[in-house]
């Protein structure tokens, strides 16, 4: 039985009870609208992550929350406590937020140790949580040296648990990654979201990279022109986007032109397809169908056959553009011991059990999702 497509954001946790709650904010510097109508709440212990392209606002947003700009409307609310409204503020030193910089920002002229205790000098167990510290991310052997003796990895770790000593009450990180190289990037993800999820430590993330917000975070929030798309899981946003700008921007696909049929079943160039969800929408509608690489599946016998534009060698698999004979692009996943070379025909079938479609450009459906934005 097909479920409904959703047609509102799916609220994540209840606002009352959320620890971190982004309440409807604008920010605007003169005319400049640089946030608007952003809301979104946290669970105490979560992770999440703002993603986006350069300039869509999410560094604007991190910044908000850590009390260095000022908002023009909503507020923004951390333990039920008003961090930030209208002609009111926190200043950032009296919030209890830890910050990792994006170059980490460590004092050259002082040791690891010396560095992760800085915020706890004057804690009478200074020493054991600085020791704690060191432990947790590894690098209790190490804390006599100086910044400029560490990799990229160990000097992340230090902002990390220097950000920690004081024990935020939330930790918020600006593109952690951003200096390492794609393995470290990898590893260091994980790592540190069991450093995070180990202290229970509740945590905001900004980056541009998918991989990366996908490996930290519990929730992801994408942006675009200053507006939240969406927030949701992960796995919602690859399977159950809900604009075709999320759609685009997360994973890899491409979109075709089809005809809905009925509400869970689409008439397109490469036959019909039938999904698991029900969209409402008149029988005869113009709509844009998103087809991600897996959905795309070798298949010699078949009648459909694309040819091959270009192709990327990814180990396990590779990664095939391919070009249908009314011009359109896909891209798909085959086995890697398949090797088809460009130019060649191969016999394809769609082999999605999900459905994920949207009003096509121009049509009355779409003209209406556009004015309800």
């Amino acid at each position: 039985m097909p479920v409904s497509a959703p047609t509102v954001l799916p609220p994540v946790t209840d606002p009352s009870t959320a620890w971190l709650v982004v309440d409807d904010i604008a920010l605007r510097y003169g005319k400049r609208t640089i946030l608007e109508h952003l809301s979104f709440a946290l669970p105490q212990g979560g992770i999440a992550c703002l993603l986006g392209p350069s300039g869509c606002g999410k560094t604007t947003a991190l910044r908000a929350i850590a009390g260095f700009e000022p908002i023009s409307d909503g507020a923004i609310r951390l333990a039920g406590q008003v961090l930030s409204a209208p002609g009111q503020i926190t200043p950032p030193e009296k919030r209890r937020i830890g910050m990792v910089f994006q170059d980490y920002a460590l004092f050259p002229h002082l040791s690891v140790a010396q560095n992760v205790a800085f915020g706890i000098r004057q804690h009478p167990q200074s020493r054991r949580i600085t020791a704690e510290l060191l432990e947790l991310v590894n690098l209790s052997e190490l804390g006599k040296r100086y910044p400029h003796e560490l990799s990229g990895g160990q000097q992340q770790r230090v902002a990390l648990a220097r950000a920690l000593a004081p024990e935020p009450r939330m930790l918020l990180l600006d593109e952690p990654f951003s200096n390492l190289d794609g393995e470290l990037r990898r590893r260091l993800s994980k790592e540190v979201r069991d450093i995070l999820k180990a202290r229970g430590t509740s945590a905001i993330l900004v980056t541009h990279d998918q991989e990366e917000a996908f490996a930290v975070s519990d929730h992801v929030g994408v942006f675009q022109n200053g507006r939240l798309q969406q927030w949701d899981t992960p796995y919602n946003l690859y399977h159950e986007p809900l604009t075709p700008f999320v759609a685009s921007f997360i994973g890899q696909g491409y979109f075709i032109r089809g005809q809905l049929m009925t509400p869970d079943t689409v008439q397109t160039e490469l036959g019909i397809i039938n999904g698991n969800r029900a969209y409402n929408l008149p029988a005869g509608s113009p709509v844009d169908v998103l087809l991600r690489p897996d959905d795309i599946v070798p298949d010699p016998a078949s009648p459909l056959q694309a040819r091959v534009s270009g192709k990327t060698f990814l180990g396990a698999a590779t990664l095939y553009r391919l070009q249908l004979p009314t011009g359109s692009q896909l891209e798909a996943i085959f086995p890697s011991h398949a090797d088809h070379h460009a130019g060649e025909l191969v016999g394809i079938r769609i082999a999605a059990d999900h459905l994920v479609l949207f009003p096509a450009a121009g049509s009355v459906a779409a003209s209406r999702i556009i004015t309800a934005h």
